[in-house]
Formats: C-alpha cells, structure tokens, sequence
C-alpha cells in the first residue's frame, strides 16, 4: 500500500489539501504555511511598533548617498537629510518623559520642471528604514466629486508598509504636484474649487497630525466600509511642486523692497537668471496656497535651474545615469555601446534649447537610440558607436514639438 503523505501540523493528507510543501523529516500544508506567515507578522508588529530604529543615518550619510543619484541641488538635499534625520530621531526618542516634546517638521521643495524634486524622493526612499509613499496631488478632489480623497495618500502608505498600520504610522509621504492643487483666484465664492483650495483644506488635518479614517482599499469612502484608523502625528510629509511662474511673484515682491537711495545696489545684488533662491512664504501664498498650509510646511527649499554643466553631468556620472543604463542594455545583448563626447554635448544643448531639463535628456537619448536599439539585436555586431552625424540625423528626423510636449506632460 502507497505511504500518504500527511501535513506534520493539522494532520490532513495531501488529497485533502490544495498544496503540500515537502521538507527534510515532514510536510506543511499551503493553510498551515499562510496561517504561521501571519502569526509571524503579528509578532513582528507587535515587538516592532516602538522599537527604535537602528544604525540611523547621520544627514551627511544620508547626502552622500544621494550625491551617488543626483547631481547638484546641495540646498535640497541638506534640507532633505535634516528633515529624514529628524524623523529617525524623532521616532526613535517617542514616549520619553520629558518637559520638550519633538516635533515634526514638514518640508516643501520648489523647482521648475526637470530638476530632480520626484528624483530626490525616489533616491531617498531606496535607503529608508520606513514606508514610503509617492502619490501626485493633481487627482485629488474634494469628497462627492469624481477623483480621490485625501485619504487615498495615507492608502499608499498602507500599502507600503504591507497594512501594517503601527509601521505605516512611522512613514514618509512624498505629495507631488503640491503646485497644481494651488487656489484658483483670489474669490473663492465665484465657483467651487474642489481640485484646489478644497483640496488643501483637507490635507490640514494630515499634515498637521490626527487620527484619520482611511478606505482600506483606497479609493472613495463609503458609509459600509470598515475604516482603518491611523495616526499621522509622526508621518512626515515632504511635498514638491514646480510653481511654473513664481518667479515673475518673487521679482515683484523683490522690486518693491527696492525702493529709495539704495533701489540701484539692491537691485545689482538680485541674480536674475535664478529668481527661485528667493522664495518665501509670502509667494506660495500668491501663487495660490493657503496660509494654514504653508504654516504646516515650515521648510521650505529650492531647486536650482541645471545649467549647462550640471546637464553633461546628469548624462554619465550618476550610478543610474541614462548612458549607463543603455551600455548595460547593448552588453545583455553580446554588443559594446560608444557614444562619442560631441553626442553628449549635442544632446545638453538640444535640452537646453528646448527647456527639457534633466527629464529631457532621456527623451532626446530614447529618439537617437530607438533605431539601433531595434536594429543591432538582430545583427551580428559586437560593437556599436553612437556618432555626431547619427545622433544629429535621429533628432531632426523626430517631431521636436512633440517630443517637449510629451517631455513636459511627464
């Protein structure tokens, strides 16, 4: 008579069961697997849910390895890692007794488009000892109205920390396109804003700290769902948004601190190609964001516009730079990928002469590589160079108006 094999933990033989894993000296059923993978969870959580992190990074740590990802922007990132730093040692230092209690410091990242804001997110999210969640501001709407609620950026977080809600409770949130959810006009009554100042208001209570009820599957809120309970006090928010022509509002408020003996030697001192250092408060306020957020946002930092140094840059030193990563594509395929310098150079002035950005410079690489990249797997060649002439060919042959356009909806 055949042996049957049985699961050593309930007993069922392997026709009773869907699955049954073989091991050395016994055998564990599918059910059993799952049901001690979630008493597994629950034990972490629970002897998880204050314990301190450890091996926290310093700022410098934390900078460093950003400089490995992203060139320049050293105001950014030192304002990033200060506010990361915090948070660590926030969490770290929550439920002492004593008469300071700590407390969070949101931050907001302003830069025109393409200079690395979701990039920086990104990067530091690779090396964080907590959930992190990137959502985008523009699909948020007011609730009753076709888009999501602001609850569905704490739904991200849920997800990332696998619905642990005690580790989710420990996140950071990165709200993109923080910008574009900027108050309409200066009369609220005309019509309802419910992608703009209705948005911001319900983000208060996020931002601020408090005990929000969110859908666990994201999406609407609905009167029979079952809510899930979470405490924002210690998610840090970290918002980015490209304010696509506050510089015009910094040059006006600029101009009218230079009035009297002295308007001529202000004014000198003003570097008008880079207006965004600038920035202050007041001007997130004219743009459009309400005072009560700006108030739960106390860092505010800047990008700087990439000049033309910073882009050759962009193109091959960073350990995930675009040249990089389409010589690692050739050599899967058996082929050597060259790309001559008067190419890189070309494609830093085609960006610069269409306000690409950074963000552009693959969109020009994507159009100059898409012929060889479809034809070189197919040949026998062993090695491939990327010429001036080839690279100036494949760029006028394409759409340019299309390809900024595509560029900037990005």
């Amino acid at each position: 008579m055949a042996k049957i094999n049985k699961c050593s933990f309930c007993g069922r033989t392997e026709h009773e069961v869907n699955l049954l894993i073989y091991g050395i000296d016994g055998y564990i059923c599918d059910e059993c697997a799952e049901q001690a993978m979630n008493i597994i969870k629950e034990t972490r959580a629970s002897k998880g849910a204050d314990k301190k992190l450890e091996n926290l990074p310093t700022p410098m740590e934390i900078k460093a390895y950003l400089d490995k990802y992203v060139i320049g922007q050293d105001a950014a990132k030192i304002a990033l890692s200060v506010a990361v730093y915090n948070h660590y040692k926030r969490l770290n230092h929550r439920g002492e007794t004593d008469d300071v209690e700590l407390e969070k410091s949101n931050i907001i990242m302003v830069g025109s488009t393409g200079t690395g804001k979701t990039l920086l997110a990104r990067t530091i999210a690779k090396m964080l000892l907590v959930p992190f969640a990137i959502v985008d501001a523009t699909v948020l709407t007011e609730a009753g109205y076709v888009g999501e609620d602001v609850e569905s950026l704490l739904a991200r977080l849920l997800q990332a920390a696998d619905g642990d809600v005690k580790l989710a409770e420990k996140g950071i949130v990165f709200i993109d396109e923080i910008d574009k959810i900027a108050r309409k006009g200066d009369n609220p009554s005309i019509t309802r804003d419910v992608s703009g100042e209705g948005v911001q208001q319900g983000l208060l209570k996020l931002l601020e700290g408090s005990i929000v009820n969110v859908p666990p599957q994201g999406g609407r809120k609905h009167p029979e769902q079952q809510f899930i309970q979470v405490d924002t006090r210690n998610i840090l928010f970290i918002c980015g948004g490209a304010f696509d022509g506050i510089e015009k509002r910094i040059a006006q408020r600029l101009n009218t601190h230079v009035v009297g003996f002295d308007a001529a030697r202000n004014v000198a001192k003003i570097d008008k190609s880079n207006m965004m250092q600038y920035i202050a408060p007041m001007d997130l306020k004219s743009f459009g964001l309400i005072p009560e957020i700006i108030g739960r946002l106390p860092i505010l930092t800047h990008l700087e516009p990439l000049d033309r140094k910073a882009l050759r840059s962009i193109l091959t030193e960073p350990k995930n730079s675009i040249v990089k990563q389409y010589k690692k594509m050739f050599e899967i395929d058996g082929v050597k990928l060259t790309f001559q310098e008067e190419v890189l150079d070309y494609v830093v002035d085609k960006a610069i002469e269409f306000s690409l950005g950074a963000r552009g410079l693959r969109s020009l690489i994507e159009v100059i590589m898409m012929k060889p990249m479809f034809e070189v797997p197919s040949t026998d060649l062993k090695e491939f160079v990327v010429t001036l002439d080839f690279a100036r060919q494949q760029v006028e042959n394409a759409n340019m108006a299309v390809l900024k356009e595509s560029t900037e909806d990005k």
